[in-house]
């Protein structure tokens, strides 16, 4: 799985020398199964440790169904990144991981805006609030790491990262 990639986002210099230097663990909070997730899924020694890996995607999977498929580290790393910029110590909700193929064309029917070939279906999106938190914070601190995709829906209060190409909408 590699050694570690959060020198690719624009953190302060500070910030990136923890992300490299130090653990990197995920605190979240997956409302749709009710599970809270402390987990260390990279060292300076180790590198991205699968088992950790595998307990997040886990608990990342799609309620709805049971399905798992292992995450993408890189959109880990954006997640753990914002919570070392935004300096939470609360667990981020995180109300959509993985979505199977069959629950994203359920909710492509059911609303507007799921994208037909959403990143969740290959386990490298996350949508993602802070409880009491503005989206619109979480928003700009996403779109300054200069990674992946940012989406932003103030009216559900949520907003959508991923690991592929660089854009934003809302």
């Amino acid at each position: 799985m590699g050694s570690g990639g959060a020198g690719a986002l624009a953190l302060a210099p500070e910030l990136l020398e923890a992300a490299v230097s130090n653990e990197r663990y995920l605190l979240f909070y997956n409302p749709n199964t009710g599970e809270n997730i402390r987990q260390v899924y990279w060292t300076p020694h180790e590198g991205y440790i699968r088992e950790a890996v595998n307990e997040i995607s886990w608990a990342l999977r799609d309620h709805h169904n049971n399905q798992v498929k292992a995450f993408d580290p890189n959109v880990l790393d954006q997640l753990y990144a914002l919570q070392l910029q935004l300096g939470l110590r609360q667990p981020v909700n995180v109300i959509s991981g993985y979505r199977s193929p069959s629950t994203n064309w359920m909710l492509c029917e059911r609303r507007r805006g799921v994208a037909r070939k959403s990143y969740h279906m290959q386990a490298m999106a996350l949508d993602i609030r802070v409880p009491g938190g503005r989206a619109w914070d979480l928003c700009r601190a996403a779109r300054s790491l200069g990674a992946g995709g940012v989406g932003y829906y103030p009216r559900s209060n949520f907003v959508h990262i991923d690991c592929g190409p660089v854009r934003y909408w809302s």
